[in-house]
């Protein structure tokens, strides 16, 4: 039987989740790069979109039931915290170089390029997106941070 909706509360590994959506959102978004660009810049991006994820899913595949393991887990929500604020940097990078020529970023159903303006709103909208995952997982990351912290003293 399922939870109503309005009774349902967040997961405790919703981090999990969101990482996953960020990672999906990022290579989504790193497609809009040209070419000339995205040898240079898409690589770098993807693999901190990458190390979220697996120092996510890493981090909850532990149990904390001694301080060796409590020790690691501390450890890769600290990488994938890192790694995420990395992401955000390098995400802002490219969002500025696709502002430079944003009509090349997109195309209509025929090939051709869509309006600047257009292209501005969407580029916007994708990067809006990508930058309320980062903060909600870095919410997320400090929140499971903090509880395992609470979880040790007692």
């Amino acid at each position: 039987m399922s939870v109503l909706s309005s009774k349902r509360t967040e997961s405790k590994a919703e981090f999990i989740n969101t990482a996953n959506e960020l990672y999906t959102r990022t290579i989504a978004f790193l497609t809009r790069l040209s070419a000339r660009y995205s040898r240079l810049i898409a690589p770098d991006v993807a693999r901190l979109a990458s190390e979220v994820v697996d120092n996510a899913e890493k981090a909850n595949s532990i149990f904390p039931s001694d301080k060796v393991r409590q020790d690691l887990r501390e450890q890769h929500l600290l990488e994938a915290r890192g790694a995420l604020m990395a992401l955000d940097v390098k995400l802002s990078h490219c969002y500025q170089i696709m502002t430079l020529n944003p009509e090349g970023c997109f195309e209509t159903a025929s090939g051709k390029s869509v309006a600047k303006s257009d292209a501005i709103t969407r580029l916007d909208k994708m990067a809006q997106a990508i930058g309320e995952l980062i903060d909600k997982e870095n919410t997320l990351l400090t929140g499971v941070l903090k509880s395992d912290k609470q979880n040790r003293k007692e």
